[in-house]
C-alpha cells in the first residue's frame, strides 16, 4: 500500500509539506518552536509507488522513566544489604561488651562500635591478677573481672553497655557471673 499525497482542489485548504516548520536544511537546529517541529522528519514523495522508510527509534525520542523504588528483582541483586536494625544498632547501643573464656584465663573488654576504640579492658592474664589469684578461670576470677570492667568503664564515663550473645550461647555459668557483677557495680545493660 503506497502512501500517496495529491494536491487536488477540494473544499478544505491544503498546505504543502514545505510550509510546515521543521528542521533547517543547513543545520540540525529547530527553526520553529511549534509542536509540529518536534516530530521526526519523514520523506514523503508525491506520486511514488515506493513505501516510505520506517522512522528509526532514537534514544532521545523517548523519555526514560525514573525508578522511584527498588523492585524485588533489584533487591534480590543486593542480598548483602543490612537491615534497618543492623545499620542503626551501632548508634543506638554504641558500647559493646566482649567476654572471652579460654582454658587458662578470662578476658573482657568494652569497645565503642563506631570507632572500634577500646574503652576498658580486664584480664586474669594481667601480671597483678596472675600472681594474686589462686585460679585464673574460676567463679571468683569472674567476679573480679566483672568488678574491674565496671570500675574502669565508669572512669571512662560509660554507664550503659550492651552484650550480644553469640549464636547458641546461653547467659549462665561464668558468663552470667561476669554480667551480674557488672550490673551490681552500677552499669546498665541496654
Amino acid at each position: 500500500m503506497a502512501c500517496m499525497l495529491s494536491s487536488s482542489s477540494s473544499a478544505l485548504p491544503t498546505r504543502s509539506l514545505d510550509s510546515i516548520p521543521t528542521r533547517s536544511l543547513r543545520s540540525n537546529e529547530l527553526t520553529s518552536l511549534s509542536w509540529a517541529s518536534s516530530f521526526p522528519r519523514f520523506n514523503i514523495s508525491i506520486n511514488s509507488s515506493v513505501l516510505p522508510p520506517t522512522p528509526s527509534l532514537n534514544k532521545g525520542s523517548f523519555v526514560q522513566a525514573a525508578y522511584t523504588r527498588r523492585s524485588r528483582g533489584e533487591a534480590a541483586k543486593q542480598p548483602n544489604r543490612k537491615s534497618w536494625k543492623q545499620r542503626t544498632d551501632m548508634y543506638m547501643r554504641p558500647f559493646l561488651l566482649n567476654v572471652f573464656f579460654s582454658k587458662k584465663f578470662i578476658h573482657a573488654k568494652v569497645m565503642h562500635r563506631g570507632t572500634s576504640k577500646v574503652i576498658s579492658v580486664a584480664t586474669t592474664n594481667a601480671r597483678d591478677l596472675r600472681t594474686t589469684l589462686p585460679s585464673l578461670t574460676d567463679h571468683n576470677a569472674c567476679r573480679i573481672i566483672g568488678k574491674l570492667i565496671a570500675e574502669r568503664s565508669k572512669e571512662a564515663d560509660v554507664y550503659a553497655m550492651a552484650y550480644e550473645p553469640r549464636k547458641g550461647e546461653r547467659i549462665e555459668g561464668k558468663l552470667g557471673i561476669v554480667l551480674d557483677t557488672i550490673k551490681e557495680n552500677g552499669v546498665i545493660f541496654v
